[in-house]
C-alpha cells in the first residue's frame, strides 16, 4: 500500500472511530498514445541516427579479445510465441527485446477486438533504454564487462517461431569470447507459459572473471502500460525473497535513488509494475552469494512519473574450466493463482495491504477468504461487476452480527442520555464521583460506552484487506461493468471539470464516487440525532467523496454498496428497536466489563495517594 493511500485510510479509521463516539450521546495524467509493434515509426532525424554505427573501442586486452562493431542496425531478432505470450530475443547480448502479453490490452487499445497483439497488447520491456537480462563481472585486467554489449550468434535463425500446448523449443545464443573461451545463455520456452527456463554456461573463462564472481541483471524494471502513470508507480517497485521474506524496494522520491544490497540465499529477485511482474528464480537459491537493487523514480511529464529499477543477482565464480547455472524467468501478471502454482514463495508478490503495519492481520483474510469468494464467485459470474454486487451483499451478511451490537449499543447510550444528563448535573464539582457514577450507571443497565466502535474496529482488517484486493486485483483490470463504468480498475469518470479543484487536486469527477458519498451522507442523517453533531453529517461525507475520485471504480462499487446495504440493514435494526427499553441486568458485578475495572483501579489510586499525602 502507497503512502498516501496508507495515509488516507488512517484518516478514514480515525474520522470513523471520531464519528461512531460522537454518535453516542456524548493526477491522472494521460499518456500520448504508443504503438508497440516489430516496426519503430521514427522521424527523419531519428532514422539518420539510428543507421549510423555505434561503434564500441576495440577491447585489445589479454582475456577479452576484440569484439566486432556493435549496431542496432545489424541487430537480428528470434521472436517466439506461445498461447500466452510473444518474446523477441536479440543476437546483441543474446538477451530479451520485447514481451508481448497476448491476454492484456494496452490501455488505449482496451477494446481492440484484432488478433493483432503487436498493436494491442501490453509490451513490457523497456526497450528504448536497452534490452535486458544480461550477464555483468570485471575482468581480470581490471575491466567492466556487460555481455549486453557483444554480438552473440544464434543455432536458430533468425525469425518466428511458434508453439502450443506442450511444445517447447530451446534457443542458444553464443558469444565467442576467445578461441577456447565463450558464454552460452539458453532459454526453454514452453506452449502454454509465462515461465521461461535459463541456462547460462561458462566455458574456458577460467581466469578472465575476476573477484570469484559475476552478476545477472535485469536492467530498467518494467515498462509502464497504464493510463495514469502516478497510480502505476505507487505499485512499482523491486524485490528480493531472502531470509523466508520478501524485502521491498521502493523509490519513492523524485530524483532520489534507492539501492540495498542483499547477502545470503537468495530465493528470487524481481521488479514490477502495478499489474505485472519480471522475476529471476535461481534452480538452485543456495548457490547464490546475494543480490543488489536499485532504482529511482523520473518525472516525465508536469504531473507524470515513472520509475526505473536494476535487479542482480550476484553469482560465485569458481575458476575452474566449465560453470553452469540454470535459472527460471517469470515475464507476465501478478495473478495470485499463477505464481503461487509456480511456488518459490511467489505469490508473495501479490500485495493486499497492511493494517497499521500488521500485513499478518490483512494477508490471511484476503488470501485464503477473500480472493478464493471473488474467484468462486466468478465461476457462476461471469461479469466482474456483478460479481462485487454479490460480493458486498455476503460479505455484509457476514459483518452483521458486529455492525447490529454497534446499532443497538448506540441505540442504549441515546436512551441512557437524560440519566447521564442527571448524573453530571448533580456532580459537576466532582470529577471522580461523576466518573464513578456514569460507570455504575454502564454497569446497571449492561451497556458497554466503546459498545459501538469497537465492533466497528473489528471490522477494520476486513475493509483494509478489501481495499488492497480491490485497488491491486488484476482480475478487474479492464472489465468493464455497466452503462458509464468501462473498467473496474480505473476511476469512472463521468465529466472532466477542466481544470484542477484548489487543494485536492481533482480534475475528474467520479460517479460512483458521488453516489457512496450520496449513500454516505443518508447513513450520517440516520445516525446523528444530536443537533450539536449536525456538521459531520456533512463534513465526512464530501471529505470521502473527494478521497474516493481517484480509486478505482471497482472499490467505489463496492464502498457504495456496502453503503447501500448498511443503509437497508440500519432502517430494519432501528424500526425493530423502536421501543427498546432500559432495563436493569441482573447481578451486574458479573457484567462488570474493562471500562468499569479501569475506573475502580484508578479510584483505589486516588485514596491511596490521598492517604500518603495526609
Amino acid at each position: 500500500m502507497d503512502k498516501q493511500t496508507t495515509i488516507a485510510f488512517v484518516l478514514i479509521g480515525i474520522i470513523l472511530v471520531v464519528w461512531l463516539y460522537m454518535t453516542a450521546p456524548e493526477p491522472v495524467v494521460e499518456k500520448p498514445k504508443q504503438t508497440d509493434s516489430t516496426t519503430i515509426v521514427i522521424d527523419t532525424l531519428q532514422k539518420e541516427q539510428e543507421i549510423k554505427p555505434i561503434v564500441k573501442e576495440p577491447k585489445t586486452q589479454e582475456n577479452i579479445p576484440t569484439q566486432d562493431t556493435v549496431s542496432r542496425k545489424n541487430e537480428k531478432i528470434t521472436t517466439i510465441e506461445n498461447e500466452v505470450f510473444i518474446v523477441e530475443l536479440s543476437n546483441i547480448g543474446g538477451n530479451i527485446h520485447k514481451v508481448f502479453l497476448k491476454d492484456f490490452n494496452n490501455w488505449y487499445s482496451i477494446n481492440d477486438k484484432s488478433n493483432d497483439y503487436y498493436e494491442k497488447s501490453v509490451q513490457l520491456i523497456n526497450y528504448s533504454r536497452g534490452n535486458t537480462y544480461n550477464l555483468s563481472f570485471v575482468s581480470t585486467d581490471g575491466k567492466a564487462i556487460n555481455t549486453g554489449d557483444y554480438t552473440f550468434t544464434s543455432d536458430k535463425a533468425p525469425g518466428k517461431y511458434q508453439i502450443n500446448g506442450k511444445d517447447s523449443i530451446i534457443i542458444r545464443f553464443t558469444w565467442k569470447v576467445g578461441e577456447r573461451q565463450e558464454i552460452i545463455k539458453s532459454y526453454k520456452f514452453n506452449g502454454s507459459s509465462y515461465e521461461i527456463g535459463s541456462k547460462i554456461e561458462l566455458s574456458g573463462m577460467r581466469d578472465v572473471i575476476s573477484n570469484n564472481a559475476y552478476d545477472l541483471v535485469w536492467n530498467n524494471g518494467l515498462r509502464f502500460v497504464e493510463y495514469n502513470t502516478v497510480d502505476e508507480a505507487n505499485y512499482s517497485n523491486s524485490s528480493v525473497y531472502y531470509g523466508d521474506e520478501q524485502a521491498i524496494l521502493d523509490a519513492s522520491s523524485v530524483g532520489e535513488k534507492v539501492q540495498e544490497d542483499y547477502h545470503g540465499r537468495i530465493d528470487w529477485i524481481a521488479v514490477r509494475n502495478k499489474y505485472f511482474a519480471a522475476v529471476i528464480i535461481p534452480d538452485n537459491p543456495s548457490n547464490v552469494d546475494g543480490a543488489y537493487l536499485e532504482g529511482d523514480r523520473e518525472q516525465i511529464s508536469a504531473h507524470g512519473v515513472e520509475e526505473y529499477y536494476n535487479a542482480r543477482l550476484i553469482l560465485p565464480f569458481k575458476n575452474t574450466d566449465n560453470e553452469t547455472r540454470s535459472f527460471k524467468l517469470y515475464i507476465g501478471p501478478v495473478d495470485y493463482n499463477k505464481l503461487k502454482s509456480l511456488g518459490s514463495h511467489l505469490k508473495a508478490l501479490v500485495d493486499f495491504g497492511s493494517f497499521f503495519g500488521l500485513k499478518f492481520v490483512v494477508r490471511p483474510i484476503a488470501e485464503y477468504v477473500l480472493l478464493p469468494l471473488f474467484n468462486f464467485l466468478h465461476l457462476f459470474i461471469p461479469n466482474y461487476g456483478f460479481v462485487i454486487v454479490v460480493f458486498s451483499l455476503i460479505i455484509k451478511i457476514v459483518v452483521y452480527p458486529l455492525t447490529k451490537q454497534s446499532y443497538q449499543s448506540m441505540k442504549k447510550m441515546q436512551l441512557l442520555q437524560p440519566k447521564i444528563a442527571e448524573i453530571k448535573e448533580k456532580y459537576k464539582d466532582d470529577q471522580q464521583k461523576l466518573n464513578k457514577e456514569t460507570m455504575k450507571l454502564y454497569q446497571t443497565y449492561g451497556v458497554n460506552p466503546a459498545g459501538g466502535c469497537l465492533p466497528m474496529l473489528l471490522q477494520m482488517p476486513i475493509f483494509v484487506a478489501l481495499w488492497g484486493l480491490f485497488r491491486t486485483a488484476i482480475e478487474l483490470r479492464q472489465q468493464p461493468f455497466i452503462l458509464w463504468i468501462k473498467d473496474l480498475s480505473q476511476p469512472d469518470v463521468i465529466y472532466n471539470l477542466g481544470f484542477k479543484l484548489p487543494l485536492f487536486g481533482i480534475q475528474e469527477i467520479s460517479g460512483l464516487a458521488l453516489l457512496m458519498g450520496i449513500t454516505t451522507f443518508i447513513q450520517q442523517k440516520m445516525t446523528m440525532k444530536d443537533p450539536k453533531q449536525k456538521a459531520m453529517v456533512y463534513v465526512m461525507p464530501i471529505f470521502l467523496t473527494i478521497l474516493f475520485m481517484s480509486f478505482p471504480s471497482g472499490l467505489n462499487l463496492y464502498y457504495f454498496l456496502f453503503n447501500l446495504f448498511s443503509i437497508a440493514q440500519q432502517q430494519y435494526i432501528n424500526h425493530k428497536h423502536d421501543g427498546m427499553e432500559l432495563v436493569p441486568v441482573k447481578n451486574p458485578k458479573k457484567k462488570q466489563g474493562f471500562m468499569s475495572r479501569l475506573m475502580e483501579a484508578a479510584e483505589q489510586q486516588s485514596k491511596g495517594q490521598q492517604k500518603r499525602r495526609r
